[in-house]
């Protein structure tokens, strides 16, 4: 439910998204809140109470997710959360929560799904006769670290599961959380079964708890790299997404603050809005950044061939333009600069053992 031509209502303090943006594509029937209402609402039964996160448990079936997309570098994924309280504003992952008749607006961060059997589903999976080894991406979707990983430990279970089994994992995360399972990460490490990846978007903390209000601060952030590179975890650092106008001027120094930590490898992405992250997104930047919302959007519709999101293969990725062009030739020459990318790590796949069933070894 959007105010465009309303009467604007104050910020939602701690959180990514400004409204509960309803799925259109689906069918969902529209609701629209105008200035007068909010007044009237406000004065009957005063402010609006917090909002507060739940969390839902799913019964899954599986927990490991394929895909054939031919331009994704893992075939394999595995997400123990639905939706993410981090809230990033611009998370491609939100229009994940329409599947659910939920909003990819403030549902996405605030009514979570946790799948308390991941371990053993993966347990279960990996014990399939015929079940070939390959890196196993986890974060891809939504984040493993996110808060309520601390009461859960859904990801610590299934990295206990990696290890039992040499199965290689990788993690993608925005969280310093990543610190509290480091003792299972080094002895992944050291057998050359995982690499972590943290997205760093900006170095501004009052930026950062905008786009991003319940993720690590970037100081954190940066720190938790340190951290994993001295306990010989590979740690690369993704600067993600690059927003014009807003974050693109921290690129350079996102990756020399990198280097000196220890990490050897680094990336970006630029700003990715299918579906209902545009509007949302557009809705942020007004409320934000007003003064500068045009020029944001015209950038990312000058790189996605006059449209704010392109999502064909290959193209999804890989902006174009003058302005693409641009960013890329700066990340590339600070890379060579800072001496970034030149060995990028290797998992080992064929160290993998089937993990035992019932309390006894296979035969065969």
């Amino acid at each position: 439910m959007f105010w465009w031509g309303m009467v604007r209502p104050p910020p939602i303090h701690g959180r990514g998204a400004q409204s509960a943006e309803v799925p259109q594509r689906f069918g969902l029937a529209a609701r629209e809140v105008d200035g007068d209402w909010l007044d009237i609402r406000q004065g009957l039964d005063g402010p609006q109470p917090k909002l507060r996160t739940t969390v839902t448990e799913e019964r899954a079936r599986r927990i490991i997710s394929r895909n054939t997309s031919p331009d994704i570098p893992f075939d394999r994924s595995i997400n123990a959360y639905r939706g993410c309280e981090h809230g990033c504003v611009y998370c491609y992952a939100r229009p994940t929560h329409a599947f659910h008749d939920l909003s990819p607006g403030l549902d996405f961060e605030t009514k979570l799904f946790a799948k308390p059997d991941a371990a053993a589903l993966l347990r279960a999976e990996l014990g399939k006769r015929g079940y070939r080894a390959a890196p196993i991406a986890m974060g891809t979707n939504t984040d493993p670290y996110q808060p309520i990983e601390a009461h859960y430990r859904l990801t610590r279970a299934v990295l206990e599961v990696c290890l039992e089994t040499r199965h290689p994992v990788t993690i993608t995360t925005k969280s310093a959380r990543v610190l509290r399972d480091l003792d299972l990460l080094a002895e992944l490490a050291r057998r050359h079964l995982t690499a972590v990846s943290i997205s760093v978007t900006s170095l501004d903390p009052k930026l950062s708890g905008l786009l991003e209000p319940r993720a690590s601060s970037p100081a954190r952030r940066l720190d938790a790299l340190a951290k994993l590179a001295e306990a010989g975890v590979p740690a690369h650092v993704s600067v993600a997404p690059v927003i014009p106008a807003i974050t693109d001027e921290f690129i350079e120094r996102i990756l020399e603050e990198a280097a000196v930590r220890g990490v050897k490898t680094a990336s970006w992405i630029m700003l990715r809005l299918p579906h209902e992250v545009a509007p949302l997104m557009r809705e942020w930047l007004e409320v934000h950044f007003p003064d500068r919302a045009g020029k944001v959007m015209h950038t990312v519709q000058a790189m996605r061939g006059g449209k704010d999101y392109d999502s064909r293969f290959f193209e999804r990725m890989k902006p174009k333009g003058v302005w693409a062009d641009l960013f890329r030739t700066r990340f590339r020459l600070a890379c060579q600069r800072l001496g970034l990318n030149r060995e990028p790590p290797a998992l080992d796949c064929d160290q993998f053992v089937p993990p035992q069933t019932g309390g006894q070894l296979r035969l065969f």
